[in-house]
């Protein structure tokens, strides 16, 4: 089997859940969760919508249980039966604009799908990853920072990809760069730079592009 036909299999089942970061399952390995009742999914669908809401308007990280309960109508039992805190409302709302990138990386065209040199990708990938932040940048830091971003699927599945690209490149070590290859997409540093330092992410996109095409170059 192909990187490519694996990270294929782990997409569907990239599950933020909180495990390791390398703990990926293909979908089938995975029991299949029981339907929703619909006054369950009624519930559901207005606590995200009213979390986003909250994410939004102020700092994520002060997001409190609550704070959702309240912009949602719910009351906190019913809001902790789907969710046990703040950061896993964040999650469950960023995991399906992550899940579209995802898609794109194994099946989409090139270069950020299969196709293009492992540094096009790379850049490829770096300018996707800016654009989901600067769009959803308010989930991101709920859900992303500080340590809790390294135990999440995503990052996982992002680990998975950048270390093939470098493998396929040919690197001598890539599981000791493989993080850094990744920090420039922390979202707290993407809110620095965007935020504080009033960097365009066009900017920000063009010095990533070169950082991935010297990286990968220097290992020729």
């Amino acid at each position: 089997m192909s990187d490519d036909e694996r990270r294929g299999r782990a997409a569907a089942s990239v599950h933020r859940t909180g495990g390791r970061p390398d703990d990926l399952r293909a979908a089938d390995d995975q029991p299949c969760a029981p339907p929703r009742r619909a006054d369950a999914e009624r519930n559901r669908t207005r606590i995200l919508a009213a979390a986003e809401q909250l994410f939004a308007q102020q700092d994520p990280r002060t997001v409190t249980m609550d704070r959702i309960a309240k912009a949602a109508g719910v009351g906190r039992a019913t809001l902790y039966r789907s969710f046990p805190d703040p950061s896993s409302v964040a999650v469950a709302l960023l995991d399906e604009h992550e899940r579209t990138l995802q898609g794109r990386l194994i099946h989409g065209p090139p270069p950020l799908g299969p196709g293009a040199p492992a540094g096009e990708r790379l850049a490829a990938f770096y300018l996707a990853m800016l654009d989901l932040l600067e769009q959803h940048l308010p989930l991101a830091l709920g859900a992303e920072t500080g340590p809790a971003r390294f135990r999440t699927g995503a990052y996982g599945f992002w680990r998975v990809h950048v270390r093939t690209l470098l493998v396929d490149h040919g690197i001598q070590d890539p599981d000791a760069l493989v993080d850094i290859a990744l920090s420039p997409l922390s979202p707290e540093l993407f809110q620095f730079q965007r935020h504080g330092l009033g960097l365009s992410t066009a900017r920000l996109g063009r010095s990533l592009a070169d950082f991935a095409r010297q990286l990968l170059r220097s290992g020729e």
